[in-house]
């Protein structure tokens, strides 16, 4: 029984364990270390709105046989679809170069040395894996990297927890003030990225064509209820997964570093630094493991999203079970995001302003592919007769708007 309830688990699962990045891991840590609990209501209330928007976008995928992109080219006027995937690769590059840095300084903790060294290493593992791993293997390798999230789970047994903590998760004493909107925003930029959407959309692709009987649900409608249960139960657990995941390190801050007077850090690694006086070296050492193991898996994600988005846009070859030489393009992509990202680790640019900047663009962004996204959804020329419930379309349109408010308020932020 559990091997196939596994086998279920595949592009939903990986998607949610990626969306806990080092720059998410970064961003949760200094809500809790800023605010303590009060802002861990948040993320449970991202949580339904992500299973929807990422339940779409899969579903997306799965009826038209086309990832994101691909729709949009059909379907949609060139220049907005230029200007959203020049965006969405800016982004996931900065996010790459951030990652790496991160999990440089994360091992330079653990072992001491040089964490640009390090960064260059893990840059050049993720591009090796990417490239020269068949999909097959690869995705095998990807649902084993989720596993590293366990040890923010693991981390909270090191540390006592606050005595307000469900008061404050239910009843929480919102603050209308520049910071703490300013960390809201963020929160939502980090969960709901639209490299995310892209990434899901298109692995429910990838298992179209490595399926013989798998065929785009607008073709083969009778494959659509036992498909939706399928993306259903893995968007439901992958989501579920991640934002546990980033409760516990919102909470791992809230109950050691806010608690004991800190207020300010600069990265995932300073938080795992400043983590091991206080509550000891073994919970330091998972949360840097952790920063190690999510940045193995966010950084194929961040690439093969853009590699995706950028197929999809020009109409060229793109599956992680192609070999390199049959899908040139594709893979050049992935390599220059890789190393582009890799550079910025050497540049003076500040890699918590550049993460601040990549969110700005992430939630700018995230508003009109998710419009997108739901006319898309209800267009019988790329969905076929598939006609999503009114539970998730009213959900999607809401994650739409609680966006579209983020943003407003990051607007609103910036200019005041």
């Amino acid at each position: 029984m559990i091997p196939t309830f596994l086998k279920k688990l595949g592009p939903g699962l990986i998607t949610g364990a990626a969306d806990d990045d080092p720059s998410g891991i970064a961003t949760y840590s200094q809500a809790g270390t800023e605010f303590g609990t009060n802002m861990l209501w948040s993320i449970i209330f991202t949580y339904p709105l992500m299973v929807a928007i990422q339940m779409i976008s899969a579903i997306i995928g799965r009826a038209s046989g086309k990832g994101l992109a691909g729709n949009m080219r059909l379907h949609y006027p060139r220049p907005l679809l230029f200007f959203m995937i020049s965006l969405l690769l800016i982004a996931n590059v900065i996010n790459i170069g951030a990652d790496l840095a991160a999990m440089g300084d994360a091992v330079k903790l653990l072992l001491g040395g040089n964490g640009l060294i390090y960064a260059v290493l893990f840059g050049a593992l993720s591009l090796i894996l990417q490239v020269f791993i068949p999909y097959t293997r690869y995705v095998r390798v990807l649902k084993w990297l989720t596993l590293a999230l366990l040890a923010y789970i693991a981390t909270l047994f090191f540390v006592k927890m606050p005595e307000n903590l469900w008061h404050e998760v239910f009843l929480p004493d919102i603050e209308w003030n520049k910071t703490y909107i300013t960390t809201l925003v963020a929160i939502f930029g980090t969960t709901i990225s639209p490299y995310l959407f892209f990434w899901q959309a298109s692995q429910e692709v990838e298992e179209i064509q490595q399926k013989p009987s798998a065929k785009p649900l607008a073709e083969a409608p009778e494959q659509t209820e036992k498909n939706l249960q399928r993306i259903k139960l893995d968007t439901v657990i992958g989501m579920g997964f991640s934002n546990l995941v980033a409760f516990c390190i919102t909470l791992t801050a809230a109950a050691t570093l806010h608690a004991n007077g800190m207020t300010d850090i600069a990265s995932s690694a300073d938080a795992a630094k400043a983590l091991e006086p206080i509550a000891g070296e073994s919970a330091s050492l998972l949360f840097s493991l952790g920063i190690i193991g999510t940045g193995l898996l966010a950084i194929p994600v961040l690439a093969g999203s853009a590699a995706y988005a950028m197929a999809g846009a020009f109409d060229w070859d793109c599956s992680l079970e192609l070999a390199p030489g049959k899908a040139k393009r594709f893979y050049a992509i992935i390599g220059i995001s890789i190393l582009v990202g890799t550079g910025l680790c050497f540049t003076p640019i500040d890699p918590i302003k550049a993460l601040y900047w990549s969110a700005v663009l992430n939630g700018v962004l995230a508003v009109p592919i998710m419009i997108l996204m739901m006319f898309m959804a209800n267009n019988r020329k790329i969905v076929g007769d598939l006609k999503l419930g009114i539970v998730l379309k009213t959900t999607g349109w809401g994650c739409t708007l609680a966006m579209i408010a983020a943003v407003t308020m990051m607007g609103c932020t910036l200019v005041f």
